[in-house]
């Protein structure tokens, strides 16, 4: 796994040991990454459920001013640190480990509102929409921030219109992303 493009470009970037994590592949990556590329730049990024934390550092090495890595696994926030460190990013980095639940509350207490957010929790436990819940109701987001959910390809998001205005699906051939806006 690499840097694809930015400041950091071609840098190979560390992973965690073992199964807990799935790292983007590069190629979905970069496709990721050229959809999004016009809202980069001088953005505020929360790569949530962050693992090796290469969603925010491909955000950070392309233009984003600040961007925040929580995880809840010890070995991926010691990974998210070396990869930052290896990028020479860490200075505009905010790494907490903990749940997203305790995270999105310390983050709240900062002020902090974001304009992109990854959400790439693990498949089939519920842990977006849990995550969703809290951003609804919170001051984190507006009606402008951009959510981007990596999930399983199978996995059904009709529910998600409820409150949220889908933007775009992208499909690939295990995964997908599900771009969303608050509802204004």
């Amino acid at each position: 796994m690499r840097v694809i493009s930015g400041t950091a470009r071609s840098l190979i970037l560390k992973t965690p040991k073992g199964n807990l994590t799935r790292p983007t592949t590069d190629k979905i990556k970069e496709t990721l990454f050229n959809m999004i590329a016009n809202d980069l730049y001088d953005a505020t990024f929360l790569d949530m459920f962050a693992g090796s934390g290469g969603i925010g550092i491909e955000a950070l090495s392309r233009g984003a001013k600040k961007a925040y890595f929580c995880d809840i696994d010890r070995e991926a926030v010691e990974c998210i640190k070396y990869n930052l460190a290896h990028t020479k990013l860490l200075d505009r980095a905010v790494i907490m480990k903990g749940s997203f639940e305790s995270n999105l509350d310390k983050i709240k207490g900062l002020g902090e509102r974001f304009d992109i957010i990854f959400l790439d929790p693990p498949y089939k436990k519920g842990f977006e929409d849990k995550c969703l819940d809290i951003l609804l109701n919170s001051t984190l987001i507006d009606e402008h921030t951009l959510i981007i959910i990596e999930e399983d390809f199978k996995t059904d998001t009709a529910h998600l219109e409820k409150d949220w205005d889908i933007v775009k699906v992208k499909e690939y051939k295990s995964n997908k992303h599900i771009f969303i806006h608050k509802r204004g």
